[in-house]
């Protein structure tokens, strides 16, 4: 994957992340709040946790931070997936939203 590649790739993954969070907001009682600031995104729950999801160029990774640990993800095979073989990003973003927000969040 060439830088380009990654970038426009890991902006749709941003862009899909910002998506979710206005529709999750619109359709539930949830009050997901997202920041971007460049290639990062901080979502931040009612009880005042947040999960941090950053581009890392160098590596073509997304990062993603949650409670539950820090996780990299790499595009294969059309999905960003956990470097150490733990999941898909979109579904473990929606399993460590939904712990952190006490409902059930779908990103």
């Amino acid at each position: 994957m060439t830088d380009l590649e990654f970038l426009d790739t890991a902006e749709r993954l941003l862009s899909r992340i910002e998506a979710s969070c206005d529709r999750i907001n619109d359709e539930s009682d949830a009050d997901v709040d997202n920041q971007r600031v460049g290639g990062m995104i901080t979502l931040s729950f009612s009880n005042r946790s947040q999960i941090i999801v950053n581009l890392q160029k160098p590596l073509h990774e997304v990062w993603l931070a949650a409670k539950s640990g820090g996780y990299h993800y790499k595009f294969k095979d059309g999905q960003w997936q956990d470097t150490k073989g733990e999941g898909e990003f979109f579904e473990n973003l929606s399993r460590f939203a939904s712990a952190q927000s006490g409902e059930t969040l779908n990103f």
